[in-house]
């Protein structure tokens, strides 16, 4: 059966990206590939990614995307971001996995050949050992041979103003400072492009920025490269006359006679359903509006004057001049929300 919407993921973008960033940073990356690689499609992005220098390692969030992502040997470590049940502690260690800890009870439920990444809270406020408690527990964890790395999550790191940054970072290298050398990570990608090299830090996660997104005001400082295509397909075309409204609700009156596809992407395949009477999309290099309702697995596309038939593919964001930026705000959402939110139904393809 033929895909009706499909991700072209470019891996020259992801490796160009990912080059980028580990230079900025000074260190290697461990890749963020959660949530199907933000969208991008995890055999996908792992598979451009397996081979690079810059990449360190492929970090998730759920144990279930730890298993699949093991599933496809990835020739680098694995690390989960959030706490696992202790029940699940045994099998991910056999697989390989770097099991994240934050609490005593953790520790104390970790099988001996557990390798440990542990979580210490500086300001998110999310999960992790407070300063105190994560030295002690880093000498713990040191001392039963299974402390790996030592990390923590910034919070406001992709604001102009990198002050509670410092403070954060200020509080995690005192943490450091009392521990045995370790493979220490912090900097997400506003982290990253905002704060460069970091003594004491040779690993980072860049997340958004490494899928070729950076934070608003340093957008045009990083010759990042959006690694995601979005096409669909034309499934039907019909006349509509003026005064005739367009999908559910009415919403929008034709005021003059146009011709009108059908392309088979909708709500349930990640387009927001907000961006309704405000989204376009590109067709024969023109930008044609959307009309009507957007619906679950379907929109309207004014495709008057241009040469369209079923089976043609337009594209719903790309480089521009339509972007994932423009449709994020359409929707009155993030980037991040309509990435992740790319369904099953959408064909992730690899190209160059």
């Amino acid at each position: 059966m033929l895909a009706r919407a499909r991700a072209e993921i470019s891996v020259s973008a992801l490796k160009h990206n990912a080059a980028l960033l580990a230079r900025q940073a000074g260190a290697q990356l461990i890749a963020p590939v959660k949530a199907n690689a933000y969208g991008h499609g995890l055999a996908v992005v792992m598979g451009a990614l397996r081979e690079s220098p810059d990449v360190w390692g492929f970090a998730v969030a759920l144990p279930r995307e730890a298993q699949a992502l093991s599933a496809l040997n990835p020739g680098k470590p694995v690390l989960l971001l959030t706490p696992a049940a202790p029940e699940e502690f045994a099998e991910l260690s056999d697989l390989g996995v770097r099991l994240s800890v934050g609490t005593a009870a953790e520790v104390a439920a970790l099988p001996k050949h557990a390798r440990v990444h542990l979580k210490v809270e500086t300001g998110m406020n999310r999960s992790g050992a407070r300063p105190i408690e994560a030295v002690r527990l880093g000498q713990q964890l040191a001392d039963l041979g299974m402390l790996e790395g030592v990390y923590t999550h910034f919070a406001r790191a992709d604001e102009p103003d990198l002050g509670p940054t410092y403070q954060q970072l200020a509080v995690f290298q005192e943490v450091l400072a009392q521990l045995p050398p370790v493979l220490a990570h912090a900097a997400n990608g506003g982290g990253v492009l905002g704060l460069g090299a970091v003594d004491g830090l040779p690993l980072a996660r860049p997340g958004l920025a490494l899928y070729g997104y950076a934070p608003g005001h340093l957008r045009d400082s990083f010759a990042l490269r959006p690694a995601l295509r979005l096409t669909a397909r034309v499934g039907s075309l019909h006349r509509v006359y003026s005064g005739e409204t367009i999908s559910y609700g009415g919403l929008y009156t034709a005021g003059h006679d146009q011709d009108i596809a059908t392309v088979q992407f909708g709500y349930a395949d990640g387009y927001p359903r907000n961006a309704t009477l405000k989204a376009h999309c590109v067709v024969g290099g023109q930008v044609r509006p959307v009309r009507g309702r957007i619906c679950m697995d379907q929109f309207m596309l004014d495709v008057s004057g241009l040469n369209v038939q079923p089976g043609d593919w337009i594209e719903v964001w790309g480089d521009g001049p339509v972007t994932l930026g423009d449709v994020a705000a359409w929707g009155e959402t993030v980037d991040y929300e309509v990435l992740t939110g790319l369904g099953e139904r959408v064909e992730r393809v690899a190209v160059e």
